[in-house]
């Protein structure tokens, strides 16, 4: 039987040490503890929530992404969480992941590569199925909006360019970039998205849509397709149509 939390020193517990010293200051273990609150006769909900990072056998101590994918029927499976407690840690997981997007997207001004990865590695990078986005700038590489466009499956290579423009026509967007994830974790380019990078360029450029990039996101990695097809040429041959000018 693990020690309770009322013998533990009042330092020690972590709803008086967060007040105490401060939320940066709790383990990972302390914090989730928190959430569940209650612990059970056989252990602590410090206990339990070690018990919930050490789900599949490997202790999540250090990286918590795991918990973005972990479903309600798993963490039940842990003697003393029930349906509330793991419903309690799956919202406080979606909250944290809305939390990494933007709040206010028409202050965003995206200057390279690297600020599009920024905006959408944490929602992207754990995904299971593959998602894209749209995003429509003015002509000051201002974010207007971003826009989901296709949801799993396979079907976004055949996605038809006309339905991907229909809004940056509708709002007035001048730039857009394509942005969508692999859910293998690796970013590398296909030879699908490259044709389906030219298909949305050359429509887009008829009207007089710029198209920026087209970003893939992996697992903490990211890939402009822009970069590639300058550095690559000869490896694409001839899926390499157009130069793309990348944010400028």
């Amino acid at each position: 039987m693990s020690i309770t939390m009322k013998e533990l020193p009042e330092s020690e517990r972590p709803y008086e040490k967060l007040e105490m010293y401060g939320a940066s200051q709790l383990s990972n273990a302390e914090l989730l503890a928190i959430i569940i609150k209650c612990g059970t006769k056989e252990d602590s909900s410090v206990a339990l929530a070690q018990k919930v990072l050490n789900l599949k056998g490997i202790n999540k101590e250090k990286n918590l992404n795991f918990l973005y994918e972990i479903s309600i029927e798993e963490l039940t499976k842990i003697k003393g969480i029930g349906k509330v407690k793991a419903i309690q840690i799956v919202a406080t997981c979606e909250l944290a992941k809305r939390m990494s997007k933007p709040v206010n997207s028409m202050k965003i001004v995206l200057k390279n590569t690297n600020d599009v990865a920024k905006l959408l590695m944490e929602e992207l990078r754990n995904e299971k199925r593959e998602i894209a986005k749209l995003l429509m700038l003015n002509s000051k590489n201002t974010l207007i909006r971003i826009v989901d466009i296709a949801l799993g499956g396979g079907n976004f290579a055949n996605i038809e360019p006309k339905i991907i423009l229909r809004e940056p026509i509708q709002i007035g967007a001048q730039k857009i970039i394509l942005v969508h994830n692999h859910p293998s974790g690796d970013s590398t380019p296909s030879k699908e998205d490259y044709r389906m990078t030219d298909r949305i360029y050359e429509a887009a450029d008829v009207l007089g849509i710029q198209l920026v990039d087209h970003v893939i996101i992996g697992n903490n990695q990211y890939t402009s397709i822009y970069k590639c097809k300058n550095e690559n040429k000869s490896k694409t041959g001839d899926i390499v149509k157009f130069g793309f000018k990348g944010i400028n």
